[in-house]
């Protein structure tokens, strides 16, 4: 029997190589003038935006950039670029570029409309007001933030927080593969197991999983599994590439609506605490999770198996995605250990006790952790 689900996602999605090039029309079809293209400096250094500037000039709509977005942003540098939006007169955002770039748009756009401090939303529904019209652009095929209604703020030396509305969904959503074609080996494959662990997290959300969740989940792994050694090894492949944006795009809709769990949890206290990067502290953790969660989701795991090695054998299908996920990050040149991270041992019980802050995550996970317990992972990830 289905249960009932209620599903949100963007409303509109274009798709293809070069589709970029046609950001006019999506910014005429929203109706603003001036819009802030929320990116960062790697993106102009690489001039990765010429297309899409070039499509508005062509049509005479001016624009404005802020170029300074930082990984993991402070809450100081969406500010900064709410200051240089109101200074020119924008009235919608483009974001542009990886995660980072993308959650500093969403919450400059609600902040653009004007009505309630940054300080009020962290949370879950407590954005009370609206936005200006908003446009996603990814340069990476990881995080799904395109597609989904979170922003994730660095509140302190070693804290996030996460913004959860509705009102962050992205009006438009622009997939050009040929931005990623320029991405180096090491992020494409850290980036690619992130969107991977987004899909098989979903699937396996103690909350609010749902049959449309699921069919994305699915379609998502199929679609990278075969693709990121591909994308890594030979980034001018178009085909991979396009299947790994697009993979990306459909498990973030996915974890949109059925949200992800312990891996997110214990993977971001390794970022707010030691900055790895937040695919690779995912890609880290989620074998030993995987085995974790194994008592409580073990057939859950016998239907994802077949997406990532089709006509696999599916017993002991949680210790063969384990294996399969252990295996492609040091196929793929990541590391796996927490050691070659520069994590010391007698840092474990720190990331442990902060893993525990993240209940909005681990609420969702099909199996309950403890503090012993992450630490127990964390030990097994050392």
């Amino acid at each position: 029997m289905t249960v009932d689900f209620h599903i949100s996602t963007v409303p509109s999605t274009h798709f293809g190589p070069g589709s970029s090039a046609n950001l006019a029309a999506a910014v005429s079809e929203l109706g603003f003038a001036k819009p802030l293209f929320v990116t960062d400096q790697g993106i102009v250094e690489h001039n990765l935006l010429s297309s899409s500037l070039g499509s508005l000039s062509d049509n005479g709509i001016d624009y404005c950039i802020f170029s300074d977005v930082q990984a993991d942003p402070p809450q100081s540098n969406i500010i900064a670029a709410l200051d240089v939006a109101r200074a020119n007169g924008c009235d919608g955002v483009i974001g542009f570029g990886g995660g980072s770039s993308m959650d500093v748009a969403k919450l400059v756009a609600v902040l653009l409309k004007g009505g309630q401090a940054i300080d009020q939303m962290y949370g879950v529904d407590q954005i009370t007001g609206s936005r200006v019209p908003l446009i996603q652009i990814p340069t990476t095929a990881g995080t799904g933030s395109e597609a989904t209604s979170v922003a994730i703020v660095t509140t302190g030396e070693s804290t996030k927080a996460g913004v959860v509305s509705r009102v962050l969904f992205a009006d438009v959503i622009i997939l050009d593969p040929e931005l990623t074609v320029g991405l180096p080996p090491h992020v494409t494959a850290a980036t690619g197991i992130d969107a991977m662990v987004h899909a098989i997290e979903a699937f396996t959300s103690r909350r609010l999983k749902n049959p449309v969740s699921d069919m994305l989940a699915l379609k998502a792994l199929s679609l990278m599994a075969p693709s990121i050694t591909i994308a890594v090894e030979n980034g001018d492949d178009l085909s991979a590439r396009s299947d790994m944006l697009l993979g990306a795009m459909l498990a973030g809709q996915a974890f949109a609506n059925s949200p992800v769990g312990a891996v997110h949890a214990l993977a971001y206290p390794l970022g707010g605490v030691f900055h790895i990067a937040h695919g690779l502290s995912n890609s880290v953790i989620l074998p030993h999770v995987l085995r974790f969660n194994a008592p409580k989701a073990e057939h859950l795991y016998a239907q994802l198996l077949p997406a990532v090695q089709p006509g696999a054998d599916v017993i002991n299908a949680s210790e063969q995605l384990a294996d399969y996920f252990y295996g492609l990050a040091k196929k793929l040149g990541l590391e796996t250990q927490l050691r070659e991270l520069g994590v010391p041992r007698s840092a474990l019980e720190t990331l442990a006790e902060q893993s525990m802050r993240q209940q909005r995550l681990l609420i969702n996970n099909p199996r309950t952790v403890s503090y012993n317990q992450a630490l127990s992972i964390y030990q097994q990830a050392f």
